[in-house]
């Protein structure tokens, strides 16, 4: 081999130190350029903020536009509202006590009929030959009595001057209690048949509306047929049933107890309008404990006759009424992570503070401040989303100088004649360096 060839071949002791610096000299290129990578995807991502939307309540951020409303005091009632099922007080379908062949029906369908009035009568001519057969045998069997005693007198007579054996005055006796027996069937047996004779006469056992007839004139009736003679359903007044939770049961019950009245109005399937207006009449024993309620019923007149029995209706009990209680408007109460509160404005410093509250019941629109608001207070209805303690914010109708527009118009400005100046301060230092160099 040649000698020049040799020298020029490094030792192999300095070939791991250069393959040793290679690779840390690379690994060291790759980590920088994993980290510009990373500083460039993260500065993609996270723009700048503008000065515009800094954080509200510091020095300088623009103010923000709310909804302002008056915490007030008011009488709220404290409603309960569930869905209800129209329920007679009583539902009474009319059978005949006797068999016998219907002979007039005196009732139109739909009728309206009171408690004893006649509604058909039935053929009577077998129950009153029936009575007549045992008001004879109730007058042959007191006549049997009436000779049975008369001899019993005689008997006893008789054994006074000991003109008779006792064994005749005692067997006597005996009689007279077997005729004594017989006579009072017969009473029992004459008060069935004037009973069944009077059955032939079907009255309404109830006040109501009469339904559909299911007889008519000439056919044989008994008092196993299912659908009977006709149907009546109390209407006035008529009774409403429905569920309240387990959790307003005590509550209720108490009231009850109490004596309160309450208020009950069942409305229609839009709740828009008011069907009728009732009381509150009782709670039910039992708690179903599928469903977590109690059955109530309430009372109404139902003198217009607006509920239909089985009618669904939708029904508002008026437990009580809270008077004088602060209240706010739903949309100004928040909820956070420490509980419930309000944002309240600060007067004429345009700023608002935040305040924990305890709520209380809630009505339709607003709710009750039970806790930590005064009456007087302003809150902020409309923007707190975008507040925290201590932001400025403009009401509504403020002056133009107030509006937020104009501050981020002002800082806009700023920031343009802040880098309108930048590139003037830096042409005058070469002039500057210019200058030196000529007196140089």
């Amino acid at each position: 081999m040649d000698p020049q060839a040799q020298a020029e071949i490094p030792p192999t002791s300095a070939r791991p130190r250069f393959s040793r610096r290679a690779s840390i000299i690379g690994t060291l290129i790759a980590l920088l350029a994993l980290g510009g990578l990373g500083w460039l995807a993260w500065h993609l991502t996270h723009p700048a903020a503008d000065t515009s939307s800094a954080a509200p309540g510091r020095r300088g951020a623009p103010a923000t536009t709310v909804g302002v409303a008056t915490a007030e005091k008011a009488n709220i009632p404290l409603t309960l509202e569930a869905l209800g099922t129209v329920t007679p007080q009583a539902s009474v379908r009319v059978r005949p006590q006797v068999s016998g062949v219907m002979e007039k029906v005196l009732f139109k369908e739909g009728q309206m009929v009171r408690a004893g009035e006649l509604l058909a009568t039935i053929d009577a001519r077998q129950f009153e030959l029936a009575l007549m057969q045992a008001s004879g045998q109730r007058q042959r069997d007191e006549a049997q009595l009436d000779s049975a005693r008369v001899t019993l007198q005689r008997y006893k007579t008789l054994l006074g001057q000991d003109s008779i054996a006792r064994q005749e005055v005692d067997s006597q006796a005996a009689l007279v209690k077997q005729l004594e027996g017989t006579v009072v069937i017969d009473k029992a047996s004459e008060g069935t048949a004037r009973l069944n004779l009077g059955y032939t006469r079907v009255l309404a056992p109830v006040s109501g509306r009469v339904g559909l007839r299911t007889v008519d004139v000439g056919n044989v009736v008994n008092s196993s047929d299912a659908n009977g003679i006709a149907l009546i359903t109390q209407l006035t007044p008529i009774d409403v049933v429905f569920a309240v939770p387990q959790d307003q049961a005590g509550e209720l019950q108490q009231l009850a107890r109490n004596g309160a009245s309450m208020p009950v109005s069942a409305l229609d399937r839009t709740r828009s309008s008011a069907l009728a207006s009732g009381v509150f009449a009782s709670l039910d024993n039992q708690i179903d404990v599928q469903t977590g309620t109690v059955k109530a019923k309430a009372r109404f007149a139902n003198t217009d006759l607006a509920l239909f029995p089985n009618q669904f209706v939708n029904v508002r009990l008026l437990l009580k009424t809270m008077e004088d209680a602060v209240v706010v408007p739903v949309t100004a109460l928040r909820h956070g992570s420490n509980g419930d509160y309000v944002y309240v404005l600060n007067g004429a410093e345009r700023t608002v503070s935040l305040r924990l509250v305890q709520r209380g019941q809630a009505a339709v629109d607003k709710i009750v401040i039970s806790k930590g608001l005064a009456a007087g207070e302003r809150v902020i209805t409309e923007g707190a989303d975008r507040l925290k303690d201590g932001a400025r914010v403009v009401l509504p109708g403020a002056p133009a100088g107030e509006r937020p527009e104009r501050g981020q118009r002002q800082g806009k400005a700023r920031q343009q004649g802040a880098s309108a100046d930048a590139p003037a301060e830096g042409a005058s230092r070469p002039r500057r360096r210019a200058s030196q160099a000529e007196g140089t």
